[in-house]
């Protein structure tokens, strides 16, 4: 192993500043982008549709497919920071929060109302001063925090 990394330098340091840098923007980045998400964002059985863009069709197909990129970014580095520092799981919902695809409120309900998930995320949005989510369990009635 010692013999590995010695004659792969560059890729160690390369893995090791990915890592930090990985971590870092995961302080800083997913707790903002979680307190940005309206209170009830997850209080609906569906999805609430979108008014119709003001934007040319070019650049909402652009801003579209950014937008699933920096998602899957999100998503792929939150599974990285499963096994290396930084917030995996908060990133990964916010990672899927960003992306479109069918099924994706479903599957962000059905993560951010397991109980750890839906207390860490409250509890970063109580230190930034926001309410916390209100979220519905299927079956039973409105529930902020478990």
């Amino acid at each position: 192993m010692i013999e590995w990394i010695q004659s792969n330098e560059t890729i160690v340091w390369w893995l090791v500043a990915s890592s930090v840098t990985t971590f870092v923007m995961s302080l800083v980045l997913v707790p903002m982008l979680v307190v940005r998400i309206p209170a009830d964002y997850f209080s609906y059985e569906k999805r609430h549709t979108k008014k119709p863009e003001k934007y040319p069709p070019v650049i909402r197909i652009i801003v579209l497919i950014l937008k699933n990129l920096m998602g899957l970014v999100l998503v792929l580095a939150g599974i990285l920071m499963l096994v290396l520092p930084g917030q995996g799981l908060f990133t990964m919902v916010v990672g899927i929060m960003m992306m479109n695809f069918p099924g994706k409120y479903k599957l962000e309900r059905w993560i951010v109302e397991r109980g750890p998930v839906l207390r860490s995320i409250n509890w970063l949005r109580r230190r930034a001063g926001h309410d916390p989510f209100i979220v519905h369990s299927y079956g039973s009635p409105a529930s902020s925090d478990r």
